[in-house]
């Protein structure tokens, strides 16, 4: 497991406190930006950041990210690109980023030199979700090799035998995704959450984060009652995009994360 990940849970669950987890699309509206953001969101309280690899066809998400996506292609972001800035950042902070991106993206640089490229640049874990674990051999390896924790999502409608072999597979946290269907939906019932949540502890020693479809302060407590890390994304990337031209945009972002991370800690 990442030090990153690892020493951050750990430190928090001393702390008695829940993981924010940050998602921005990379490259939305710029990569510039995206480093300012990933900077300004961790002290605003954000304990995770994942960045998100613009793909043309992201089939786990919503219009709002799909948007981002095509912002940050527009605008010339590319993997290696990204990889670039998070080289860049791991010179201002040591907060654990992990990647989400496709498997095409990883498949079209090739699994070995992506893998070492991204441990050197200061990258923490990957989330590829159109790669379930038992279809990611050709990436287990070279990822293993490089110390790259691969993340896998679990959903509501996974089996027992799914969810145990989530568990054993997911190293840095396993993603619970809080509902089915893509990313900016609404919250589903927290009883099932937690319902699922307990079935997960059982058969994983690793964190439980949730995602998909927290997108408020109170989304945040309630959820971060339930798990180890609480993901946000659509509700981000969405501030991100009104405030775009605005020259606030970097605190008006941050500004929200603040509320995220006071209402975890009061909710």
């Amino acid at each position: 497991m990442s030090g990153r990940l690892e020493s951050t849970f750990e430190t928090l669950r001393k702390k008695k406190q829940k993981a924010l987890i940050a998602y921005l699309m990379a490259g939305d509206p710029g990569l510039a930006e995206t480093e300012q953001l990933v900077v300004a969101l961790e002290e605003a309280g954000a304990d995770i950041i994942e960045l998100g690899v613009p793909f043309s066809d992201p089939i786990a998400d919503g219009p709002v990210i799909q948007q981002a996506a095509e912002r940050a292609l527009r605008s010339g972001t590319s993997l290696r690109k990204i990889l670039d800035s998070v080289k860049s950042l791991r010179q201002r902070t040591e907060i654990p980023i992990v990647l989400m991106l496709y498997y095409n993206s990883i498949h079209a640089m090739g699994c070995e030199e992506f893998c070492k490229t991204a441990s050197t640049a200061g990258v923490d874990g990957l989330i590829v979700p159109d790669m379930p674990p038992d279809e990611a051999g050709p990436l287990k390896k070279p990822a293993d090799a490089a110390g790259l924790p691969l993340i896998f999502l679990l959903a509501p409608t996974s089996t027992t035998d799914r969810r145990k072999l989530v568990a054993k597979e997911s190293h840095g946290f396993v993603y619970y995704v809080s509902l089915t269907g893509i990313t900016g939906s609404k919250l589903s019932n927290v009883g099932d959450i937690q319902e699922n949540v307990k079935k997960l502890r059982k058969v994983s020693g690793s964190p439980v984060a949730v995602g998909f479809g927290v997108a408020t302060p109170e989304d945040a407590a309630r959820v971060s009652k339930i798990a180890d890390g609480v993901i946000v994304g659509s509700a981000i990337v969405k501030r991100i995009a009104s405030h775009q031209r605005d020259p606030a945009m970097i605190s008006h972002v941050a500004e929200f994360v603040r509320s995220l991370k006071l209402a975890m800690a009061v909710g």
